[in-house]
Protein backbone atom coordinates (compact mmCIF):
# COMPACT_ATOMS: atom_id res chain seq x y z
CA UNK A 1 0.00 0.00 0.00
CA UNK A 2 1.51 3.32 -1.05
CA UNK A 3 0.32 6.89 -0.68
CA UNK A 4 0.63 9.32 -3.57
CA UNK A 5 -0.71 12.55 -2.04
CA UNK A 6 -2.60 15.01 -4.19
CA UNK A 7 -3.33 17.83 -1.70
CA UNK A 8 -4.75 20.09 -4.40
CA UNK A 9 -7.62 17.68 -5.04
CA UNK A 10 -10.04 17.77 -2.12
CA UNK A 11 -12.51 15.04 -1.25
CA UNK A 12 -13.16 12.16 1.10
CA UNK A 13 -11.48 8.80 1.03
CA UNK A 14 -13.75 6.10 -0.38
CA UNK A 15 -13.59 2.34 -0.65
CA UNK A 16 -14.62 -0.11 -3.33
CA UNK A 17 -14.68 -3.57 -1.72
CA UNK A 18 -13.71 -6.86 -3.32
CA UNK A 19 -16.43 -8.44 -5.42
CA UNK A 20 -15.39 -11.91 -4.25
CA UNK A 21 -13.44 -11.56 -1.00
CA UNK A 22 -10.89 -14.26 -0.27
CA UNK A 23 -8.91 -14.99 2.91
CA UNK A 24 -5.83 -13.39 1.37
CA UNK A 25 -7.63 -10.15 0.46
CA UNK A 26 -6.85 -6.93 2.25
CA UNK A 27 -9.61 -5.63 4.52
CA UNK A 28 -11.29 -2.38 3.59
CA UNK A 29 -10.41 0.70 5.65
CA UNK A 30 -12.40 1.36 8.81
CA UNK A 31 -15.85 2.89 8.20
CA UNK A 32 -14.71 6.19 9.67
CA UNK A 33 -12.30 6.55 6.75
CA UNK A 34 -14.83 5.63 4.08
CA UNK A 35 -17.36 7.77 2.27
CA UNK A 36 -20.88 6.47 1.70
CA UNK A 37 -20.76 6.87 -2.08
CA UNK A 38 -19.06 4.24 -4.25
CA UNK A 39 -15.69 4.85 -5.78
CA UNK A 40 -15.41 4.81 -9.55
CA UNK A 41 -13.07 2.20 -11.03
CA UNK A 42 -9.55 3.16 -10.13
CA UNK A 43 -6.99 3.28 -12.97
CA UNK A 44 -4.44 1.68 -10.65
CA UNK A 45 -6.67 -1.17 -9.48
CA UNK A 46 -5.83 -4.76 -10.27
CA UNK A 47 -6.60 -5.95 -13.83
CA UNK A 48 -9.93 -7.46 -14.77
CA UNK A 49 -9.08 -11.11 -13.98
CA UNK A 50 -8.69 -10.13 -10.32
CA UNK A 51 -12.02 -8.35 -10.04
CA UNK A 52 -14.62 -10.98 -9.46
CA UNK A 53 -14.48 -13.14 -12.57
CA UNK A 54 -15.86 -16.25 -10.90
CA UNK A 55 -15.79 -18.31 -7.75
CA UNK A 56 -12.66 -17.86 -5.72
CA UNK A 57 -11.40 -14.88 -7.68
CA UNK A 58 -9.51 -12.15 -5.88
CA UNK A 59 -10.68 -8.57 -5.87
CA UNK A 60 -9.12 -5.24 -5.03
CA UNK A 61 -10.04 -2.08 -3.23
CA UNK A 62 -8.89 1.46 -3.78
CA UNK A 63 -8.96 4.74 -1.97
CA UNK A 64 -9.24 7.92 -3.98
CA UNK A 65 -10.07 11.59 -4.03
CA UNK A 66 -13.45 12.16 -5.71
CA UNK A 67 -13.13 8.87 -7.62
CA UNK A 68 -10.63 10.31 -10.11
CA UNK A 69 -7.15 10.62 -8.58
CA UNK A 70 -6.27 7.60 -6.41
CA UNK A 71 -4.10 8.24 -3.39
CA UNK A 72 -3.86 4.64 -2.25
CA UNK A 73 -4.32 1.38 -4.08
CA UNK A 74 -3.90 -2.18 -2.90
CA UNK A 75 -4.12 -5.28 -5.03
CA UNK A 76 -5.10 -8.48 -3.31
CA UNK A 77 -2.45 -11.14 -2.88
CA UNK A 78 -2.27 -13.80 -5.59
CA UNK A 79 -3.81 -17.08 -4.42
CA UNK A 80 -1.41 -19.16 -2.31
CA UNK A 81 -0.30 -22.55 -3.55
CA UNK A 82 0.38 -25.89 -1.92
CA UNK A 83 3.75 -27.53 -1.62
CA UNK A 84 2.82 -30.00 -4.36
CA UNK A 85 1.85 -27.15 -6.71
CA UNK A 86 5.12 -25.31 -5.99
CA UNK A 87 7.07 -28.47 -6.78
CA UNK A 88 5.09 -28.95 -10.01
CA UNK A 89 5.84 -25.37 -11.10
CA UNK A 90 9.56 -25.85 -10.45
CA UNK A 91 9.56 -29.20 -12.26
CA UNK A 92 7.89 -27.66 -15.31
CA UNK A 93 10.44 -24.85 -15.40
CA UNK A 94 13.33 -27.32 -15.20
CA UNK A 95 12.04 -30.01 -17.56
CA UNK A 96 9.74 -28.32 -20.06
CA UNK A 97 11.21 -24.82 -20.24
CA UNK A 98 14.80 -26.01 -19.77
CA UNK A 99 15.66 -23.59 -17.01
CA UNK A 100 18.83 -24.70 -15.23
CA UNK A 101 18.78 -25.13 -11.46
CA UNK A 102 21.67 -22.69 -11.15
CA UNK A 103 19.69 -20.22 -13.27
CA UNK A 104 16.61 -20.46 -11.03
CA UNK A 105 18.66 -20.06 -7.86
CA UNK A 106 20.39 -17.02 -9.36
CA UNK A 107 17.05 -15.44 -10.37
CA UNK A 108 15.54 -16.03 -6.94
CA UNK A 109 18.63 -14.92 -5.03
CA UNK A 110 18.85 -11.67 -6.98
CA UNK A 111 15.14 -11.01 -6.42
CA UNK A 112 15.53 -11.63 -2.68
CA UNK A 113 18.38 -9.12 -2.53
CA UNK A 114 16.19 -6.60 -4.34
CA UNK A 115 13.43 -7.16 -1.79
CA UNK A 116 15.90 -6.52 1.04
CA UNK A 117 16.96 -3.22 -0.55
CA UNK A 118 13.31 -2.16 -0.80
CA UNK A 119 12.46 -3.16 2.75
CA UNK A 120 15.67 -1.69 4.20
CA UNK A 121 17.12 1.04 1.96
CA UNK A 122 20.67 2.01 2.84
CA UNK A 123 19.76 5.51 4.13
CA UNK A 124 17.16 4.02 6.49
CA UNK A 125 19.44 1.58 8.31
CA UNK A 126 19.84 2.37 12.02
CA UNK A 127 23.54 1.53 12.12
CA UNK A 128 26.35 3.34 10.39
CA UNK A 129 27.61 0.13 8.80
CA UNK A 130 25.04 -1.49 6.44
CA UNK A 131 25.53 -4.94 7.95
CA UNK A 132 23.21 -7.86 7.21
CA UNK A 133 23.52 -11.40 8.55
CA UNK A 134 22.57 -14.10 6.02
CA UNK A 135 21.93 -17.49 7.65
CA UNK A 136 22.03 -20.34 5.13
CA UNK A 137 20.83 -23.90 5.43
CA UNK A 138 22.25 -26.94 3.62
CA UNK A 139 19.64 -27.24 0.83
CA UNK A 140 18.33 -25.05 -1.99
CA UNK A 141 17.09 -22.21 0.22
CA UNK A 142 20.61 -21.89 1.59
CA UNK A 143 22.01 -21.60 -1.93
CA UNK A 144 19.46 -18.86 -2.65
CA UNK A 145 20.72 -17.12 0.49
CA UNK A 146 24.30 -17.27 -0.82
CA UNK A 147 23.25 -15.60 -4.08
CA UNK A 148 21.25 -13.03 -2.11
CA UNK A 149 24.34 -12.20 -0.03
CA UNK A 150 26.48 -11.76 -3.16
CA UNK A 151 24.01 -9.33 -4.70
CA UNK A 152 23.65 -7.44 -1.43
CA UNK A 153 27.42 -6.96 -1.51
CA UNK A 154 27.13 -5.57 -5.05
CA UNK A 155 24.40 -3.20 -3.79
CA UNK A 156 26.85 -1.79 -1.18
CA UNK A 157 25.51 -3.67 1.84
CA UNK A 158 27.92 -5.53 4.10
CA UNK A 159 26.63 -9.10 4.35
CA UNK A 160 28.07 -11.74 6.63
CA UNK A 161 27.19 -15.38 6.01
CA UNK A 162 26.63 -18.17 8.52
CA UNK A 163 26.68 -21.44 6.58
CA UNK A 164 27.41 -24.19 9.11
CA UNK A 165 26.54 -27.26 7.03
CA UNK A 166 27.91 -26.82 3.55
CA UNK A 167 26.42 -28.92 0.81
CA UNK A 168 28.72 -31.24 -1.16
CA UNK A 169 26.75 -30.37 -4.32
CA UNK A 170 29.22 -28.79 -6.80
CA UNK A 171 26.60 -26.19 -7.74
CA UNK A 172 26.33 -24.99 -4.15
CA UNK A 173 30.11 -25.02 -3.79
CA UNK A 174 30.29 -22.66 -6.76
CA UNK A 175 27.98 -20.18 -5.03
CA UNK A 176 30.13 -20.42 -1.89
CA UNK A 177 33.30 -19.76 -3.88
CA UNK A 178 31.74 -16.70 -5.50
CA UNK A 179 30.97 -15.22 -2.08
CA UNK A 180 34.47 -15.99 -0.80
CA UNK A 181 36.05 -14.38 -3.87
CA UNK A 182 34.02 -11.24 -3.16
CA UNK A 183 35.48 -11.09 0.36
CA UNK A 184 32.14 -11.73 2.07
CA UNK A 185 33.00 -12.99 5.56
CA UNK A 186 31.73 -16.35 6.84
CA UNK A 187 31.05 -16.86 10.54
CA UNK A 188 32.50 -19.97 12.13
CA UNK A 189 29.67 -20.05 14.68
CA UNK A 190 26.40 -18.26 15.41
CA UNK A 191 26.51 -16.44 18.74
CA UNK A 192 24.04 -17.88 21.21
CA UNK A 193 24.11 -14.51 22.99
CA UNK A 194 21.32 -12.90 20.98
CA UNK A 195 22.30 -9.37 21.98
CA UNK A 196 25.55 -9.75 20.05
CA UNK A 197 23.54 -10.31 16.88
CA UNK A 198 21.18 -7.42 17.68
CA UNK A 199 24.13 -5.07 18.18
CA UNK A 200 26.13 -6.13 15.12
CA UNK A 201 23.55 -6.29 12.34
CA UNK A 202 20.67 -4.29 10.88
CA UNK A 203 18.71 -7.34 9.73
CA UNK A 204 18.88 -11.11 9.35
CA UNK A 205 18.11 -12.99 6.14
CA UNK A 206 16.58 -16.35 6.99
CA UNK A 207 17.63 -18.81 4.28
CA UNK A 208 17.80 -21.79 6.60
CA UNK A 209 14.81 -23.89 5.54
CA UNK A 210 12.47 -23.68 2.60
CA UNK A 211 9.96 -26.27 1.51
CA UNK A 212 12.23 -28.93 3.02
CA UNK A 213 11.34 -27.75 6.54
CA UNK A 214 9.54 -30.94 7.55
CA UNK A 215 12.63 -33.06 6.99
CA UNK A 216 15.24 -30.79 8.54
CA UNK A 217 13.94 -28.50 11.27
CA UNK A 218 14.48 -30.94 14.13
CA UNK A 219 18.08 -31.75 13.19
CA UNK A 220 21.25 -29.87 13.97
CA UNK A 221 22.47 -27.36 13.12
CA UNK A 222 19.03 -26.10 12.06
CA UNK A 223 17.39 -26.62 15.45
CA UNK A 224 20.00 -24.50 17.26
CA UNK A 225 19.82 -21.79 14.59
CA UNK A 226 16.04 -21.54 14.91
CA UNK A 227 16.28 -21.41 18.70
CA UNK A 228 18.55 -18.37 18.35
CA UNK A 229 16.61 -16.61 15.59
CA UNK A 230 13.37 -16.85 17.57
CA UNK A 231 14.84 -14.41 20.10
CA UNK A 232 16.56 -11.80 17.92
CA UNK A 233 15.05 -8.32 18.04
CA UNK A 234 16.30 -7.01 14.70
CA UNK A 235 14.13 -7.57 11.59
CA UNK A 236 14.16 -10.97 9.90
CA UNK A 237 13.65 -11.46 6.17
CA UNK A 238 12.50 -15.00 5.36
CA UNK A 239 13.01 -16.48 1.91
CA UNK A 240 9.95 -18.31 0.53
CA UNK A 241 8.93 -20.14 3.74
CA UNK A 242 9.87 -18.88 7.22
CA UNK A 243 12.13 -21.44 8.88
CA UNK A 244 10.27 -23.68 11.27
CA UNK A 245 6.92 -23.15 9.51
CA UNK A 246 4.88 -25.87 7.89
CA UNK A 247 4.70 -25.07 4.18
CA UNK A 248 0.93 -25.30 4.16
CA UNK A 249 -0.33 -24.95 7.75
CA UNK A 250 1.94 -22.04 8.65
CA UNK A 251 3.73 -21.30 11.91
CA UNK A 252 4.07 -24.01 14.51
CA UNK A 253 6.40 -22.23 16.88
CA UNK A 254 8.85 -21.08 14.22
CA UNK A 255 10.36 -17.64 13.78
CA UNK A 256 8.30 -14.49 13.23
CA UNK A 257 9.76 -12.64 10.23
CA UNK A 258 9.15 -8.98 9.52
CA UNK A 259 9.49 -9.50 5.76
CA UNK A 260 8.57 -12.49 3.59
CA UNK A 261 9.81 -12.99 0.04
CA UNK A 262 7.70 -15.58 -1.77
CA UNK A 263 9.53 -17.24 -4.65
CA UNK A 264 7.50 -17.64 -7.87
CA UNK A 265 4.19 -17.50 -5.93
CA UNK A 266 3.07 -17.36 -2.29
CA UNK A 267 2.81 -20.69 -0.49
CA UNK A 268 -0.23 -21.51 1.64
CA UNK A 269 1.67 -20.67 4.83
CA UNK A 270 1.79 -17.03 3.66
CA UNK A 271 -1.81 -16.68 4.87
CA UNK A 272 -0.40 -16.79 8.41
CA UNK A 273 2.25 -14.15 7.77
CA UNK A 274 1.68 -11.10 9.97
CA UNK A 275 4.86 -9.16 9.22
CA UNK A 276 5.06 -5.71 7.71
CA UNK A 277 6.02 -6.51 4.10
CA UNK A 278 5.35 -9.41 1.76
CA UNK A 279 7.11 -9.50 -1.60
CA UNK A 280 6.59 -11.87 -4.52
CA UNK A 281 9.44 -12.72 -6.90
CA UNK A 282 7.76 -14.31 -9.90
CA UNK A 283 8.00 -11.92 -12.80
CA UNK A 284 10.28 -14.28 -14.71
CA UNK A 285 7.60 -16.99 -14.95
CA UNK A 286 6.47 -17.68 -18.53
CA UNK A 287 2.90 -16.64 -19.25
CA UNK A 288 1.75 -20.20 -20.01
CA UNK A 289 3.04 -21.34 -16.61
CA UNK A 290 1.16 -18.51 -14.92
CA UNK A 291 -2.01 -19.51 -16.76
CA UNK A 292 -1.67 -23.28 -16.24
CA UNK A 293 -1.21 -22.99 -12.48
CA UNK A 294 -3.65 -20.08 -12.10
CA UNK A 295 -1.02 -17.92 -10.43
CA UNK A 296 -2.84 -14.62 -11.09
CA UNK A 297 0.39 -12.66 -10.54
CA UNK A 298 0.23 -9.06 -9.34
CA UNK A 299 1.25 -6.28 -11.68
CA UNK A 300 4.97 -5.56 -11.43
CA UNK A 301 5.79 -1.86 -11.70
CA UNK A 302 8.19 -0.78 -14.42
CA UNK A 303 11.03 -3.27 -14.78
CA UNK A 304 10.91 -4.52 -11.17
CA UNK A 305 11.53 -8.22 -10.54
CA UNK A 306 9.72 -8.15 -7.17
CA UNK A 307 6.49 -6.52 -6.04
CA UNK A 308 5.19 -5.75 -2.57
CA UNK A 309 1.68 -7.03 -1.85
Amino acid sequence: MKYSPHPAVPGPRMCRPCTSPAPSCWPCPPPALQAPSPLAPCPRASPAPHLGDGAGSRGAWCWGWGGHVPILTAVCSPPPHSKAEAEAIEKELLEDYRFGRQQLIEIWGHACAMAVTKAFPLPSLPRKQPTVLVVCGPAQNGAIGLVCARHLRIFDYEPTIFYPKRSPDPLYRDFTTQCEKMDIPFLSYLPTEVQLINDAYNAVVDAVLGAEAEASEGREPCAAILATLKHVRIPIVSLDVPSGWDVEAGSSGGISPDVLVSLSAPKQCARRFLGRQHFVAGRFLPYDVQKKFELNPPKYPGTECVVAL
